[in-house]
């Protein structure tokens, strides 16, 4: 009460000084860096990471790209490669015109060297750069180069990639989040009593979102996943706290004349209330961050955070602007469209057990597709983009003319020799969808001294350490067959050198396949257990967190399933994050039932009356809980142009309805079901097990 009294008494200044707060907020959220690349976030001691590093140590080459062109004379070819080399931070441009520089006839190329670089009327480059793949100036590197090619040119490579993604996320970022309020403000004013507190609650809301986006700036960056939908998320499942408080605040005035007070005793029960139901879905968001990929500890680490600033919007900032603008606020009131609910209530429990039957029923197919949408994922972020963005147009021109949809890069060891070497290229280029492997003993063949090509050329791809192989590959990144013909190769390649490595997109793309197929087990145990432990020790019970974790459980599988049995795809990382997030954000939906229903018990209601009034009164709370989560997040999921965001929200909007329908249908069915087990294993309901049995001992004698 101390808190809520100091909240009221300091509302003026309390506002002024989150108004002003907004400054380093802005500014630190325009000065986090945003991270495009989710290969970044491989765990760092996998040997392909350590290749990438020891690639970028000893050759000064971190980004790789492949440019082709069309319809260009090789004079002009040769020109364009120099001015691509004058380009910053473009390391080396490989190209024939590399070795014929110095004088060798073109006859003495090998022909597989040759055919490498040019096919009918088109000729490819390969462009190292001295920044990694994400860096801005990689990034800028290659604008750069788009403006310098004509449009016969095209480029490929994951900083193709990540530039396009970076570009198209920053055009529609600032959409997301109008289309998330707009879907959100125009939900609350049709399901909640006031046509003016939907724009209090986003006000204070927002900002929570810009505390928490601009904090993020002391972790010096974040995903683009992150960015583009955690303020879409913290409005959705924060929406909550503001609707707990209002009401709260309301029903206080009833009974309480003086304003401050009502809002003061509003406080402390609502930060009561707020605290229980937001720790299941911080604990959700921390579940990700047990991920080894380690941007599920960056989107878990950044929701966590923006759920706690939530809450304490709640109980600071809002209650400073509902008691300043408390008279336009009374004044806008009106009657909630909602019906009431104790008729649906009455008749669902009438049927029961057909809920009960359902709810079986349910089990198996959902599970069934729960369990192959896994399977089903992709891991290509080239299919996040839509057809028509450069990378995509490149990649398939690419593909067509030369065949190539993925290029491998080898670390050998320099003192290997170069009979070795040589014969370790023939190897490699019979496995299976090896377009062609290329290293310093293919351009000179057999016979031929290294020692005839100056420093100039060799340090291209040889150093004190390593010599640079590239293998070209005809399946594209994250396919099962480069992953069969990545373990072909590195078999191959431990053979003449144990310290080889096989780097590049496809063999770090296969890494995370293993690593995150992991995660998804790993992250589903972790936050059931942590909100099964939450339940027990805020219901005092064994059982009820089995029944609450089952109904939530079999939403999520129906709500992942459906992808199955509708036959589309989901990108890694969607079915990973959405297990956990609807679990974390809905679960309180269940458990916000089922304290009613123990209340009831406890107060003397006999099992069916308390379900009954249990239901009766949550269902309004549930379902504008739900169209919150819902409506901030489909209007997102319909207009994003990035699979990822659009799959991801698609999801969380999907799983907000089903675990709304399932809670509503099949929670008050299992608890009728089991309420004799529940009273026997709830702490705060055994007087209840033990009240009906002394009733039962009492009347048994009267019946004989």
């Amino acid at each position: 009460m101390k808190f809520g009294k100091a909240v009221v008494k300091l509302r003026v200044p309390m506002l002024i000084l989150a108004i002003l707060l907004l400054i380093p907020s802005v500014i630190g959220m325009a000065k986090t860096r945003i991270n495009y690349d989710m290969l970044t976030y491989l765990p760092s001691d996998i040997d392909t990471v350590k290749g990438q590093d020891l690639l970028m140590e000893d050759f000064g080459k971190g980004a790789f790209s492949l440019v082709m062109v069309e319809n260009m004379e090789p004079k002009d070819v040769s020109k364009l490669a120099d001015q691509i080399r004058g380009v910053d931070h473009v390391a080396t441009v490989l190209w024939y015109d590399s070795v014929m520089d110095v004088n060798i006839p073109i006859e003495m190329l090998p022909d597989n060297v040759y055919e490498a670089f040019n096919k009918d009327n088109a000729t490819m480059l390969a462009i190292f750069f001295d920044s990694a793949t994400s860096d801005d100036v990689t990034m800028d590197a290659i604008r750069d180069i788009r403006r310098i090619c004509n449009k016969d040119c095209y480029i490929s490579g994951m900083s193709a990639l990540v530039t396009d993604l970076k570009d198209l996320c920053e055009k529609e970022e600032p959409i997301y989040v109008g289309l998330a309020v707009v879907c959100a403000l125009a939900a609350m004013m049709i399901l909640l009593d006031g046509w003016l507190v939907p724009f209090v609650f986003l006000a204070s809301i927002g900002m929570a979102i810009l505390y928490n986006m601009g904090t993020n700036y002391f972790f010096g960056e974040i995903s683009y996943i992150t960015k583009a939908i955690s303020a879409v998320l913290q409005l959705a499942v924060t929406m909550d706290y503001s609707i707990f408080l209002w009401n709260s605040y309301n029903e206080k005035r009833e009974t309480i004349a003086d304003k401050n007070e009502a809002m003061a005793t509003a406080i402390r029960d609502t930060l009561t209330s707020v605290i229980g139901s937001s720790i299941t879905t911080v604990a959700g968001f921390i579940a990700l961050c047990f991920m080894s990929f380690t941007m599920g500890r960056d989107l878990g680490i950044v929701m966590a955070k923006g759920v706690l600033l939530g809450v304490i919007g709640c109980v600071t900032t809002l209650p400073a602007l509902i008691l300043v603008l408390d008279k336009p606020l009374q004044k806008t009131r009106h009657r909630s469209i909602i019906p009431k609910p104790e008729g649906f209530s009455e008749k669902l429990l009438k049927v029961f057990p057909v809920m009960l039957i359902i709810f079986a029923i349910l089990i198996v197919p959902g599970y069934y597709g729960y369990s192959k949408t896994n399977s089903e994922v992709y891991y290509d972020m080239g299919k996040c983009l839509p057809s028509d963005m450069d990378f995509v147009t490149a990649q398939k021109r690419l593909e067509e003319k030369f065949g190539v949809a993925s290029t491998h890069m080898v670390l050998v060891n320099a003192d290997t020799p170069s009979d070795d070497v040589r014969s370790m290229l023939k190897e490699m280029e019979q496995v299976e969808g090896v377009q062609y492997a290329v290293g310093l003993e293919s351009v000179l063949g057999a016979g031929v001294p290294a020692e005839i090509l100056p420093d100039s050329i060799t340090e291209l791809v040889k150093s004190d350490n390593w010599e640079l192989l590239i293998i070209n590959s005809e399946y594209p990144a994250a396919s099962d067959n480069v992953n069969t013909q990545i373990d072909k190769l590195n078999t191959i390649l431990k053979k003449y050198d144990e310290g080889g490595m096989l780097i590049g997109e496809a063999p770090c793309m296969k890494d995370m396949i293993e690593i995150t197929d992991k995660d998804f087990a790993t992250v589903n145990i972790i936050s059931i257990a942590a909100i099964f432990v939450i339940i027990l020790l805020v219901e005092k019970s064994i059982t009820l967190p089995v029944i609450l974790i089952a109904v939530i459980e079999l939403a999520i599988f129906i709500n992942l399933g459906l992808t199955h049995y509708l036959g589309g795809t989901l990108p890694f990382i969607a079915p990973i994050c959405i297990s956990t997030i609807q679990l974390g954000a809905t679960v309180d939906y269940a458990i916000l039932t089922t304290t009613r229903y123990k209340q009831e018990r406890i107060a003397g209601s006999a099992k069916r009356e308390a379900v009954k009034k249990s239901l009766s009164a949550s269902i309004p709370s549930i379902i504008v809980s739900g169209m919150g989560l819902f409506t901030a997040t489909v209007g997102v999921a319909i207009y994003s142009d990035i699979d990822i965001i659009s799959s991801m929200c698609m999801l969380m909007a999907r799983g907000a309805l089903i675990s709304m329908a399932a809670v509503i249908l099949f929670l008050p069915a299992l608890l009728m079901l089991c309420d004799k087990v529940i009273a026997v294993t709830t702490l705060d309901m055994l007087p209840v097990a033990k009240r009906e049995n002394e009733h039962k001992m009492n009347i048994h004698p009267a019946h004989v």
